[in-house]
């Protein structure tokens, strides 16, 4: 019986990656507030990227679900059906890409994000799984 291959590199935790992806694919899960932030809350003393992943999937999240509730009003005008379209779309497409980055280790800076919880450290400050 031959041997199995590991395809993931020995010096990459696996966890923090999976923490990393699970913080953006929390939209898809049902939570995208509530798992990104108690990830962080968990991890934010950690000095890998899973609290800036976190800290930035949260914020995406809470400015988009904001963005849409700004676009509610807009609704009875005509154009916020439009509008709301299109930051789903967005919201689909950005999440799909910052989960890919993160799959990859890389920090992934969402547009039109409101910055809240935390901030990226200075470059260096955050000690790579790699």
């Amino acid at each position: 019986m031959p041997e199995s291959i590991n395809v993931t590199p020995s010096n990459v935790d696996s966890s923090h990656r999976l923490l990393a992806i699970l913080c953006h694919a929390a939209t898809f899960i049902g939570a995208p507030i509530l798992i990104p932030l108690i990830v962080y809350l968990v991890s934010k003393d950690d000095r890998n990227t899973v609290p800036v992943h976190a800290a930035e999937a949260f914020n995406f999240h809470l400015s988009f679900t904001l963005w849409a509730l700004l676009c509610v009003p807009f609704v009875f005008i005509g154009i916020g059906a439009l509008m709301l379209g299109i930051l789903a779309i967005a919201t689909f497409v950005l999440t799909i890409i910052a989960i890919v980055k993160a799959a990859n280790d890389e920090i992934y800076r969402y547009p039109l994000t409101l910055r809240l919880l935390g901030e990226l450290p200075p470059r260096g400050d955050v000690v790579r799984d790699r």
